[in-house]
């Protein structure tokens, strides 16, 4: 684990984040509808990608249609299977799904909200800003998965029942590389 990680969040398992991967638009009004993100206005599929704090990839979801929020993957995935007691996830601030781990006693990491305020106060600002600069890896790690030739243009429709072994693949691909993350991050 990185000495950042280590003084300030000594017990993250996984930082989290969802990514999209643009599909050719389907033919069926149905599947279209679904598959269709007005995050990116046009048809995907969705995935969670985790990483280690050192910046290697552990986790990634089964892919989903578009349409499905982040807490709805988080619930039919077995991301909170797999991390023990004790343990914390760092996401972004769309990840409300605290309440989905906490009978399994994981904390959430995540940044504050406003709530009605114009700024938050000074010392939840800086905490904040010391969150997002650790939470950041998990921007550059899908950054590296989004490298590979297949996942830059759409999928295309005779690939979308294979786009969770796709992603996977490519995923773990990812790992081989040289590390994004130095031991003092």
């Amino acid at each position: 684990m990185p000495d950042g990680f280590r003084k300030m969040y000594p017990s993250t398992r996984v930082i989290v984040d969802g990514t999209e991967i643009p599909l050719a638009c389907p033919k069926n009004p149905t599947q279209a509808q679904a598959c269709f993100s007005t995050y990116k206005n046009r048809a995907t599929e969705k995935i969670l990608v985790g990483a280690t704090p050192s910046g290697l990839i552990s986790y990634c979801s089964d892919a989903f249609a578009g349409s499905v929020s982040d807490r709805a993957i988080v619930e039919r995935s077995d991301l909170i299977e797999k991390c023990d007691p004790g343990d914390s996830v760092m996401a972004d601030r769309g990840f409300t799904v605290q309440d989905l781990f906490a009978h399994r006693n994981v904390a959430v990491n995540i940044p504050s909200f406003l709530k009605g305020q114009a700024q938050l106060p000074g010392l939840k600002l800086l905490q904040d800003r010391k969150l997002a600069s650790k939470r950041v890896h998990i921007e550059r790690v899908i950054g590296l998965v989004k490298t590979f030739k297949i996942l830059k243009k759409e999928l295309p429709a005779y690939y979308v029942p294979l786009g969770s072994q796709i992603t996977f693949i490519c995923c773990m691909l990812c790992n081989f590389r040289e590390g994004i993350v130095s031991r003092s991050a």
